[in-house]
This record gives structure tokens, sequence and C-alpha cells, in this order.
């Protein structure tokens, strides 16, 4: 039954060329958008090297001081780190590493931007970063204030043409470092581990980083088991319940270890750094419900078209009523109809998904950008694929299995 379902859905759809361009259209455009922003966002989140251990890594990017008419907020600085957040219970390893920074340097009489991180040695080993060439700078080498630096491979491109690195100096903001590894690139949006340049940070021009609770740096937690984060949190919090502020204007420090969607939720809701949780769990209920109304304007087009087009029907629909089909029968083979129109038009939103996104990762407009369809964003994709066809094909198919025989015969459509 099927089978002959889905031929006579093909006839259908060529039958009414016009009807069909404008629901195809209205479905690939739909999926379109939707699969560029599952996409950017997948890149943001998802576990892609060198973040392969994603499942057991958490943060802490946000921090807040506050007092009883002052509040200062951003991402947290070494000192809270470095006093509280070191030897955290059920912590295997913990890194710290400032969010990149612009820096310059002068090549053949040229200005170049190239964006720094300052490390440690411990953020290499919770990072799987594939070495090109070399190594990375460990402990020691930030203990003792080394001027080494790891690169990507665009700026070995630029600084050396190409040409082999390990050893080599390379200039960056008035400071001299020793190449020690070449890695490849790393798209902008991979906010832990992006950056052209990696230098220790005790290599900075100035120590007064060191005292900062709110600056710009990020904690990186590698955890012996990740459902036992609440236990991780409590202790955090109750460190920094301690913390004695030299400033008189602030008297409460906060942050909490969290993956970097649940910091997107928290900032995304405006709830700070509070000790709620769950953060994640709220966006994702956000975006989709976004996703739901961005489908519902195109949705309810389509179901007007399906129902003007399975209207226009309605003798051939009397016909079969009068031979004894059932109102499930006849609904099912317009809802088999839809979907089928709908999986066409997700095929062809697809296909041109897959070419903008070239597009993007081409025109350099995301810096480093690897967007790509996956298993994740094309199950997510198929499955809003079926919700629309059933929510666009259900109503009209409904209407159509109510009318009375004769008056179908008739040629009504009420």
């Amino acid at each position: 039954m099927i089978k002959s379902y889905l031929k006579l859905a093909l006839k259908v759809l060529l039958r009414r060329k016009f009807f069909t361009f404008i629901s195809l259209f209205g479905i690939a455009f739909t999926l379109v958008v939707l699969t560029l922003v599952t996409a950017l966002l997948d890149h943001v989140v998802a576990a892609y090297p060198p973040e392969t251990k994603h499942g057991r890594t958490v943060g802490i990017y946000y921090a807040q001081l506050s007092g009883e008419h002052s509040r200062r907020n951003g991402f947290a600085g070494y000192a809270l780190l470095d006093k509280y957040a070191r030897n955290l219970p059920n912590v295997e390893q913990m890194a710290v590493a400032t969010l990149q920074s612009g820096a310059y340097s002068y090549l053949n009489g040229q200005r170049v931007k190239s964006y720094l991180k300052r490390t440690d040695g411990t953020f290499w080993q919770i990072l799987d970063f594939h070495f090109l060439e070399g190594g990375p700078f460990t402990n020691a080498d930030v203990a003792d204030h080394r001027m080494v630096a790891v690169i990507n491979d665009t700026t070995r491109v630029r600084f050396f043409g190409g040409q082999p690195a390990l050893g080599k100096i390379i200039e960056v903001d008035g400071q001299r470092f020793t190449v020690v590894g070449v890695v490849p690139d790393v798209p902008i949006l991979r906010l832990v581990p992006f950056a052209d340049i990696w230098v220790p940070h005790t290599t900075a021009k100035s120590d007064s980083y060191t005292r900062e609770y709110v600056g710009d740096f990020m904690g990186i937690f590698l955890l012996n088991d990740p459902s036992k984060l609440a236990l991780t949190r409590d202790e955090l919090w109750s460190r920094l319940r301690t913390m004695k502020p030299s400033d008189p204007m602030f008297n409460k420090l906060e942050a909490t270890p969290e993956t970097l969607f649940d910091t997107m939720g928290r900032m995304f809701t405006g709830n700070g750094t509070g000790a709620g949780t769950g953060f994640g769990g709220r966006l994702q209920i956000a975006l989709t419900v976004a996703a739901c109304l961005f489908m519902l304007l195109p949705a309810v087009n389509l179901i007007n078209l399906n129902t003007s087009r399975i209207m226009e029907r309605a003798s051939e629909i009397g016909v079969r009523k009068a031979f004894g089909a059932s109102s499930r029968t006849l609904v099912g083979q317009f809802v088999v109809e839809n979907l089928v129109l709908t999986l066409v038009g997700a095929a062809i939103g697809f296909a041109g998904a897959a070419l903008l996104l070239q597009v993007i990762n081409s025109s350099g407009t995301i810096q480093y950008a690897q967007l790509q369809l996956n298993y994740r964003i094309f199950g997510w994709g198929v499955l809003l694929a079926v919700v629309f066809g059933l929510l666009s094909g259900v109503y009209p198919a409904w209407r159509m299995s109510r009318l009375h025989p004769v008056m179908a015969l008739k040629g009504a459509s009420r």
C-alpha cells in the first residue's frame, strides 16, 4: 500500500507544478536556515579536535564580584583560579588560559594582526592538539618564564612561507618567542582552544593579572567523573565564600564550573553566576521553541496550500469514499503525499545548506571555519522535516476525510 501511495504522491506533485514549487521553496528555505544555525551551534559546543574530551571537560568561563552598590563581571581572573580553583575534588587536571586577544607584528613593513592566547602547560594535556611540527611548551617552561610559542599553520605560512618553523624566532607585540610547535588552524568559534599563537602566561609584560579576580582568564577542568560535577561545584562555592577582597566596594565573589553550553545558557537567561544549574537545558528548550516558531509561518502557509490542493480533488475523494475507502485510508494517503513533498524539499534544503557552508568556509567570514553537515545535523534536519510534514499535512487530510461522499462527488469542498 505504501508503494502505491508513493507512486500516487509523485504523480500528484507533478500535476500542479506551481503549487509544488511554492511548497518546495518554503520547505527548502526553512531547512536551509535551520541547518545553518544548527551547524554554527554544533561548531561552537560539540566535540571536535582538539576538544576530544568534551564529555569530561568543564570550565570557569564567567565570574562576578559584587557589593552593596557595585558589580563587576566578565571572564575569571587568574587570582580566582589560582587561589580557589586548584585541587578541587573530582578534578583530574586543571589548566588556565586567557581569552584570545589581538597581537601585532611587523612583517616586510606591513602590520600583521594575530590572535594570542596565554596558557599554562596543562592546557596542552587536556586539549588534544595534533602537532605538525615539534610539541607543546610545558609547565616547566611556564615556571621559568621561557619565551617559547606554539603557532598555527596559517601563522607558519604567513611568517615563514610555509617552511619549517621549529626553532625560528617570531616577534609579537614587541616580544620575541622561539617556535617550539606548529598545530593545525582552530576555528575562531572554538572559544577555549582558538588562537594563532599560544605562549606561556608568565611571559606577560606585567604580573598585575595575577592579582585579578575578574579578568580575561578561563579555568579548564578535566573531570574524573562528570556525574559528580556537583561535588566540584559545592567545594568551589565553599571556598569562594571565604574570599576577602582587597577592594571594599566588593564583598562577594561568584563563579561556577560548567560546560560552555551551560555558560551560554546562563548568560542568555541573565542569571549571572548564581548557584543554579541546568542553564544549558533551558537554552536548549529556548532554541527548540525558537525553531518551532520559525517553522510556524511556513507551516501555516503550507497548510493553506495543501488544503487548496487537496480540496481540488473533491471529486476523486468522493469516488473513493463511495467505493468504500475509509477516512483513515484517505488521511494516510494524503499525509504520505505531504511527507514525500516535505522530504524532497528537505533534500533540496540540505543541498543548499551544504553549498552555503562551503561558501562560508572558503570566504573567511568566520576565521578558519570548518562548518559541515554531520550525522547530528542531518538527524535533526530529517526530524524537523518530518515534524514539518506532519504539522502541515494532518489538518488538510483530516478536513478532506470529513467530506460526505455525495457532497464530494458534486465537487463541494466544505
